[in-house]
């Protein structure tokens, strides 16, 4: 089945996610992408999680969505670390469909607006 979305046309909505969860296999990938060690990766690149032993990603301010992923390009909404990113990322959304994107689409039509983004900044 062929993918129905374009992440390239999407302002990264999957990157505004609170809880992007690393494994240890996700910390490794990132210590070496950076060319650091995995307890260097571990302290600068994630943060204690909401469950018990859990990981994830750290963020940062966003104009769109609060916060979003500290490896998200604010300029071109691109993944910073797209080779070293964790599997989660590698694997979403699944099902070759993305819910947002749909949305998003939608909504770009019915405004007649291709640049249009639905933000959580309160604005």
């Amino acid at each position: 089945m062929a993918k129905q979305y374009d992440c390239n046309k999407c302002p990264a909505y999957c990157c505004s996610y609170a809880r992007i969860i690393v494994s240890p296999a996700d910390i490794k990938r990132l210590a070496k992408h950076h060319g650091v060690s995995v307890a260097v990766a571990r302290e600068r690149y994630t943060k204690k999680g909401d469950e018990r032993g859990e990981r994830v990603l750290r963020h940062k301010e966003d104009e769109h969505y609060k916060s979003v992923c500290r490896f998200l390009n604010s300029e071109t909404r691109q993944c910073t670390i797209y080779e070293g990113r964790p599997k989660i990322c590698r694997e979403f959304p699944g099902a070759n469909k993305c819910g947002y994107y749909d949305f998003l689409s939608f909504e770009r039509d019915a405004q007649d607006d291709p640049e249009w983004v639905a933000t959580t900044d309160g604005s």
